[in-house]
């Protein structure tokens, strides 16, 4: 009940509904130029739109008028003062409403044509200037200052595992000075090692051989069988079929 009480106490306005308007999608930088605040009709005019058209066309002629906007003062640093308006008659049927300070709602007028706003070739290059503006604003980090309370000097004195970092570099790998051999020689020396002793680590075959340790692993998957379990957990030992008849190495202790 309340809420129809409001509305016949406030009726919608329709005495401006035929009233046509346009609908312009402008940049933010041209809607903060035309937020201007209530002041006096002594008020310059912000800006100007200038409609272009050719007096040789024809009535049948389809294209549209140009339409241009320019903006009066000279504006603060590279920001386009004059812009192309892009018409669009094909419109969704639209109205603009408004509500004042006291609630009453009213009927502004109706869309007939709708804009969209761009900067005018002939003012591209100050466009131009404005995005790389905007991009270095985007890109440049704020630095900000920090007054510490409880400064004890413990942030500012480098820590001896911060020391051991800067100086360790990236340790050439041992496997640049080691050369390859013959994989015919290497399985040769692999066998004669697993005569000698049942098990081998990878570890102690790089140290036994000189040989790259990607190398090995290679060999050691076609030779050997790795142990996941037992006594000798992670060590290699030669498979049944590459063991001699009757030879059975001892198993290292």
């Amino acid at each position: 009940m309340e809420e129809e009480s409001d509305i016949d106490e406030f009726p919608l306005d329709t005495s401006k509904a035929e009233r046509s308007l346009w609908l312009m999608k402008c940049p933010t930088v041209v809607s903060r130029s035309l937020q201007m605040p209530d002041s006096s009709n002594s008020t310059p005019p912000v800006a100007k739109v200038i409609l272009s058209l050719d007096p040789l066309s024809s009535n049948d002629d389809e294209s549209s008028p140009q339409f241009t906007m320019e903006f009066a003062g000279t504006g603060s640093g590279n920001v386009p003062k004059c812009y192309s308006m892009n018409m669009y008659k094909d419109v969704v049927p639209m109205s603009v409403f408004s509500e004042s300070a006291g609630g009453r709602v009213s009927v502004e007028g109706k869309i007939l044509h709708k804009f969209d706003m761009k900067p005018d070739n002939s003012d591209i290059e100050n466009y131009a200037k404005l995005c790389r503006e905007r991009t270095k604003q985007y890109v440049t980090k704020t630095r900000q200052i920090q007054v510490i309370e409880d400064n004890t000097g413990t942030h500012m004195r480098p820590l001896p595992w911060m020391n051991k970092k800067k100086l360790s570099g990236k340790v050439p790998s041992s496997d640049t000075r080691r050369t390859r051999r013959d994989r015919g020689e290497m399985e040769e020396i692999m066998f004669k090692l697993f005569e000698r002793q049942a098990n081998w680590t990878l570890r102690q075959l790089i140290q036994e051989t000189d040989q790259p340790e990607q190398f090995l692993r290679d060999l050691l998957k076609d030779l050997c069988i790795y142990k996941n379990k037992g006594v000798v957990q992670g060590a290699y030992e030669l498979k049944p079929e590459y063991k001699k008849a009757g030879d059975e190495p001892q198993p290292n202790t």
